[in-house]
């Protein structure tokens, strides 16, 4: 399936190159190369390029290009997938995916590249069976496997690969049994002049922690399942059973693993928590330049901090520097890219950051006619704005007492469960 897999930097060098099967010169990437010269964004490279023999599918993490060269047709997603797998493996081993970490660990990443595929085809993606397998890198080990020479390969086969559940470890054993899950949603939205919502979706995960010993089998019911929309599971789920019942049904991993990915584009159910209200001028009278005004604050039926509060404008090419007065945080201007950033920070209903001040404009050109757009960026803990809860957990197996319920740390945020 996979032939071959070429890792390149923002600056267009492959600096790493894998092959599974014969050796692929690195010339294929050519094609890429002129895909990417023509994309405005790196966002905005085409995932799947065709090429008179091959096939090229990408994805851009971490600011690097993660290219798989196939020489025959596959499903682009199930390719696409794995390439995220191989990122989030990196990320979990060397606590980041940057072109600094992986050329540290260059030993380390071919040896989870050669148990990950095997000839072309995926094997081993699950985290807790590629530990069991191959060592996370640390400072004595790597010491000590450059004095004796050794790898950080195990010589015993991983327990996962010996049942019938393949991406848990057997024989676990806990003396606290506990699991902690995450729901973690992102809000896209389009907000017009007036404060009304033009356009709202949802972007959300779980994630979860389970440490729980032997082989327990769980099952989530959620409050609301029909708000869920194009979702994506885990391996370990029961999709027969979601598409029957609307719950959920799984043995987890052992560790730490994303349950289900899903999106929401009601826009009924989407309330933007932030309000923005601004004064952009690049016409001020007497003054020889503009004049912008911007105050940020939470709408009161939210009920929640809102914190790591930052606004973008990328101002138009007439404007050379911004002279801004913060009430609170910091602002920077680039006048290169003329992007204006205002870190604000947390944003409290008693006081309501504002940032003020004159715009430079240049000289023997008319002004801007349309004000630019207003990127606005937050975060809010314990708070799920879709309103998707979870409405039961149970476990299933002999040795396990019932759950004595569960515990939620948030509304609809993290909740834990014991035994």
């Amino acid at each position: 399936m996979i032939h071959s897999l070429f890792i390149i930097n923002k600056g267009g060098d492959v600096f790493l190159e894998k092959h599974w099967k014969s050796v692929i010169h690195r010339s294929v990437c050519d094609y890429f190369f002129d895909a990417q010269a023509k994309a405005d964004d790196p966002v905005d490279v085409p995932p799947v390029i065709t090429t008179p023999h091959h096939y090229l599918i990408s994805v851009f993490r971490g600011g690097l290009y993660f290219v798989s060269v196939c020489t025959s047709e596959v499903v682009p997603l199930f390719v696409v997938e794995f390439l995220h797998r191989v990122v989030d493996t990196f990320q979990e081993y060397f606590g980041d995916c940057s072109e600094s970490l992986i050329k540290e660990h260059y030993v380390v990443v071919y040896e989870l590249l050669d148990e990950m595929l095997d000839n072309g085809f995926p094997l081993a993606t699950e985290s807790n069976i590629l530990q069991e397998l191959i060592r996370p890198p640390n400072v004595l080990r790597t010491i000590a496997n450059t004095v004796t020479g050794r790898s950080n390969v195990s010589a015993v086969l991983p327990s996962g690969q010996l049942s019938n559940v393949p991406w848990r470890r057997s024989a676990v054993k806990y003396t606290n049994n506990e699991a902690y899950f995450d729901v973690v949603e992102e809000v896209d939205a389009i907000v017009d002049r007036s404060g009304s919502t033009v356009f709202a979706e949802i972007q959300g995960h779980i994630d979860c922690s389970v440490k729980l010993s032997g082989m327990p089998d769980l099952t989530m019911t959620f409050i609301n399942p029909r708000l869920f929309d194009d979702l994506s599971f885990h391996p370990c789920v029961r999709f027969k059973r979601w598409e029957a019942e609307r719950l959920l049904s799984f043995i987890p991993p052992d560790g730490t693993f994303r349950l289900m990915s899903y999106h929401i584009g009601t826009q009924s159910v989407v309330a933007v928590p932030l309000y923005v209200r601004h004064t952009i001028s690049f016409k001020a009278p007497g003054s020889g330049g503009g004049r912008l005004d911007l105050t940020v604050g939470p709408k009161q039926t939210m009920g929640r901090t809102v914190e790591n509060v930052l606004l973008e404008i990328n101002m138009p090419k007439e404007v050379l520097n911004c002279l801004l007065t913060p009430s609170q945080g910091r602002y920077t201007f680039d006048p290169v890219s003329r992007l204006l950033s205002w870190e604000v920070g947390r944003v409290e209903q008693a006081k309501l950051p504002n940032l003020r001040g004159n715009l430079s404009l240049q000289t023997g050109v008319p002004p801007p006619d349309v004000n630019p757009a207003i990127n606005l960026k937050f975060t809010i803990n314990q708070l799920a704005v879709s309103g998707v809860k979870v409405n039961r957990l149970d476990m299933y197996g002999e040795k396990y007492k019932p759950f004595k319920g569960v515990k939620y740390l948030t509304r609809a945020g993290r909740f834990q469960v014991r035994t």
